[in-house]
């Protein structure tokens, strides 16, 4: 069912139209913070540079857990380049990381999309991070960005340096810019969706708007699409519990139908953007927020950090040492679709917060 809105009602009556068009908060920016203190759980898992030795698990929920035996995604591959690197966060559980390379084939194949840039997977124990998520803790979460892969192969201070592109349309309220917005993201979208392991898919509001107003296909996967603070320049990929993980504390699965709702429509009015209401005077400043500590975590993380480390990068990237390094600083193949039509990358949301 296509949402409908009067727009020209409620969008003329929110002052925070200019602003939110440049760069909407993320739900993922409440994760960040200054520098953690020592011995937090952000500092300890933020400092770890390699994955522990042992079987691939994830361990507790996506918000609040860690992994053992974690892989990385190649840094480079014929349809995908990690970006970010200096962040070390392209780890994940070997089932995320087969469908991220599974789904840049399929993107180029099926949707028209030269390659995937793929951004935070999970660190390399998972945990929690000092800034830039709340979720991505357990190996089974994933941003993939937006901008379509170049046609060259980047260097790593270019993939440190390359803005991201937001949807949405400058002085507008929560719309998708038509200038950017192409037939290929949103081909690309429910391609992502339409894998029976993922469960949900967080886009911006303005995104799953977009979808429910104009998508003709099938829309049985169309109820993945999870509408959420920030996601203007990338989408989020969440895969449930693997088979067998029994340490995976899974999500409540999503809600029947298409998401083309009321619970959508929630998004367009003044409440997701209202701000706090002021203390009332006399009110004492609220304490800060306790850091998180390792103690907070199910108690196998505790173990998953004293486990010995895997021998090298080289040694957990998924497919074996020789995927690590055999398209690094290789220039890309010319990809075997046109990227004509695709958008340029934009400017850089002044407000845009970490991915």
């Amino acid at each position: 069912m296509t949402l409908r809105l009067a727009s020209s009602k409620i969008f003329g009556k929110l002052a925070l139209a200019g602003a939110l068009s440049a760069g909407l908060i993320s739900a993922d920016a409440d994760a960040q913070q200054k520098q953690p203190s020592p011995g937090s759980a952000k500092a300890i898992f933020g400092s770890v540079s390699l994955p522990s030795q042992g079987p691939a698990q994830p361990i507790g929920f996506y918000a609040k857990g860690c992994m053992s035996g974690a892989v990385a995604l190649p840094a480079d591959g014929p349809t995908w380049q990690a970006m970010r690197l200096s962040r070390n966060r392209r780890w994940g559980n070997p089932a995320m990381i087969a469908l991220l390379e599974r789904l840049s084939r399929d993107a180029q194949q099926q949707a028209g999309w030269p390659g995937l840039l793929v951004g935070d997977i999970a660190q390399p124990r998972g945990g929690p991070m000092f800034n830039g998520h709340a979720s991505h803790q357990v190996g089974l979460d994933a941003d993939i960005w937006l901008t379509p892969m170049p046609s060259q192969r980047m260097s790593a201070q270019q993939r440190e340096d390359l803005p991201f592109t937001t949807m949405l349309q400058k002085g507008k309220f929560l719309t998708v810019d038509p200038k950017i917005w192409t037939q290929s993201h949103a081909e690309l979208l429910m391609l992502a969706a339409s894998y029976p392991q993922v469960e949900r898919i967080f886009v911006n509001p303005a995104i799953k708007k977009k979808m429910c107003d104009t998508w003709t296909g099938d829309r049985a996967n169309l109820g993945k699409l999870r509408p959420e603070y920030g996601h203007d320049s990338h989408f989020h990929i969440r895969i449930k519990c693997p088979p067998g993980a029994t340490a995976c504390k899974p999500q409540a699965p999503v809600a029947a139908g298409d998401g083309c709702d009321k619970s959508l429509a929630w998004w367009f009015t003044k409440e997701p953007w209202a701000k706090p209401a002021p203390p009332k005077p006399g009110t004492p400043p609220p304490k800060p927020p306790r850091e998180g500590q390792v103690s907070d975590l199910p108690k196998a993380c505790a173990a998953v950090l004293d486990t010995p480390s895997v021998a090298s990068v080289a040694a957990a990237t998924y497919g074996g040492p020789s995927a690590a390094s055999a398209l690094t600083a290789t220039p890309a193949a010319a990809p075997s679709v046109s990227d004509q039509g695709l958008p340029p990358t934009g400017p850089v949301p002044a407000d845009k917060p970490m991915q």
